[in-house]
């Protein structure tokens, strides 16, 4: 397959998520419709280095499809990284981007027959919005989608109002934030103390049922796991799910950094 073109995107909107988070809208001018499936990533080629490869940044699309030349990216501010800090120093309304994509295959199973764990840290989030609300809008048939969010404060908890009022509408939507650095006056089915390893723990444990082969015997039940966000998380992760008794095959991710 030829290597896709790069366009020119137009940014037309930009909005602060947190204290350190920007979401970008973006157009496409050249094309009518920009299509992609939710969690995909589209790649920037900033101008920080002379050398291409360098200059490269890839960000999951925090939007849905709509049929339009428009998507979201929601980025963060890192620490000494040289593309976030020229994103959030020179891009400002108007401002025009060098851009490819989409790209990637962190995408949905086909058919969801079983549970869905859209498990993340920080802007991890993104692909996960995104597959939410296309599967949720498009009426596609699916188990329960848990979406697990894990921040350190209160304040990092990236499109929370708007994800909490998708779960109120949407019995079989279940958002879970965990938080590392809060200390919670009492937890409830929506906001847990600590990582999000224990969250979709319990879940799984709760869900278990008798084996086909022998009744006596408690076995998981199936459910596809979707890890996105920062190494140490993911590494975690899957040493845990493949404990309690699911196969590598059911974990699909997405690395950042």
């Amino acid at each position: 397959m030829p290597p896709q073109p790069w366009r020119t995107g137009t940014v037309i909107r930009i909005e602060n998520e947190t204290a350190n988070t920007r979401r970008f809208w973006i157009r496409v001018d050249e094309l009518d419709a920009f299509d992609f499936e939710p969690g995909q990533f589209v790649t920037l080629d900033l101008p920080i280095h002379e050398k291409p490869n360098k200059r490269w940044r890839s960000y999951s699309i925090a939007s849905w499809p709509d049929g339009t030349n428009v998507f979201e990216l929601v980025i963060v501010l890192l620490d000494g990284g040289a593309g976030t800090t020229w994103l959030f120093q020179n891009v400002e309304v108007g401002s025009t981007l060098t851009l490819r994509g989409p790209q990637g295959v962190f995408t949905l199973p086909d058919p969801i027959d079983r549970d869905l764990f859209l498990i993340c840290t920080g802007t991890g989030i993104a692909p996960f919005r995104s597959m939410s609300h296309h599967l949720i809008n498009h009426q596609i048939p699916y188990q329960n989608i848990y979406l697990i969010f894990g921040c350190r404060k209160f304040e990092d908890s990236l499109y929370a109002a708007e994800l909490k009022e998708l779960a109120r509408r949407v019995p079989s939507f279940h958002y879970i934030t965990t938080y590392s650095r809060e200390d919670l006056a009492q937890e409830d089915a929506q906001t847990k103390k600590g990582y999000v390893h224990q969250a979709y723990e319990d879940l799984c444990k709760q869900g278990m049922m008798p084996s086909p082969e022998d009744p006596n015997q408690q076995v998981v039940k199936p459910a596809y796991f979707y890890l996105c966000g920062w190494r140490n998380m993911i590494d975690e992760a899957k040493q845990r799910i493949v404990q309690l008794g699911y196969d590598k095959k059911s974990i699909h991710l997405e690395l950042y950094g």
